[in-house]
């Protein structure tokens, strides 16, 4: 009981690194949302060029584990003069590497819209990148926005890496605590209800647009 006690006096503590994953997680997300979003667009253009680049990048990062990623953001570049701090190189590593992710999510959702749409609005006076924009795009975010959900919940979990690179999120914290106090179940257990209380609510959401979705194509 007196462990309990004592980690009870340790949530503020806990619930600041919470806010910090959070922070990992919506700047991971929002990077990598831009990268996919971005380089989707550029591979519909089918400019065989940079269709070549970007599919050696989707590959790449695609197969090389985030952690290795985030060892050569915050270690690596410092050989080359680059300084960045934990959180920030959490930031960009994870946003690096879910935007290969998501370009496949986002081409998907692009390929998912009929051609004869393209064709409409080219017909219409609009360019290709124009047609993708405004009529294109507004129809596969329907399409991706599940996939985005799930997204999220999986970055919000694997943030738990970032502590590899010292960024003070949940993790981190928990694995101080511990070699502070020795009490591992009860911080680990605490740090996981933590983890399960950010993560129902994205769970419950993504649901509710699986669902919207769903009725959308009825």
């Amino acid at each position: 009981m007196n462990a309990w006690i004592t980690v009870a006096g340790l949530l503020p503590v806990l619930l600041r690194a919470a806010i910090v994953t959070l922070e990992i997680t919506a700047g991971g997300f929002m990077l990598a949302v831009l990268i996919g979003l971005v380089f989707a667009l550029l591979q519909a253009l089918r400019l065989r060029p940079l269709q070549v680049l970007i599919a050696v990048y989707v590959d790449v990062f695609r197969a090389v584990p985030v952690l290795t990623q985030l060892f050569i953001i915050y270690f690596g570049l410092t050989e080359i003069g680059i300084r960045l701090d934990p959180l920030p190189s959490a930031i960009v590593g994870f946003g690096i590497n879910g935007g290969a992710y998501l370009t496949e999510v986002f081409r998907a959702g692009i390929q998912s819209i009929h051609q004869g749409q393209m064709e409409a609005a080219q017909m219409l006076g609009m360019t290709r990148l124009s047609a993708l924009r405004i009529v294109i795009l507004p129809q596969a975010m329907r399409v991706v926005l599940p996939p985005l959900g799930n997204f999220v919940i999986g970055l919000l979990k694997d943030t738990a890496l970032a502590s590899a690179v010292a960024a003070p999120e949940l993790m981190f914290q928990a694995r101080t605590l511990v070699d502070k106090t020795f009490l591992a179940t009860q911080i680990f257990v605490a740090a996981a209800v933590i983890y399960l209380a950010m993560s129902l609510p994205l769970g419950y959401l993504t649901r509710r647009a699986e669902a919207r979705v769903a009725r959308g194509r009825r």
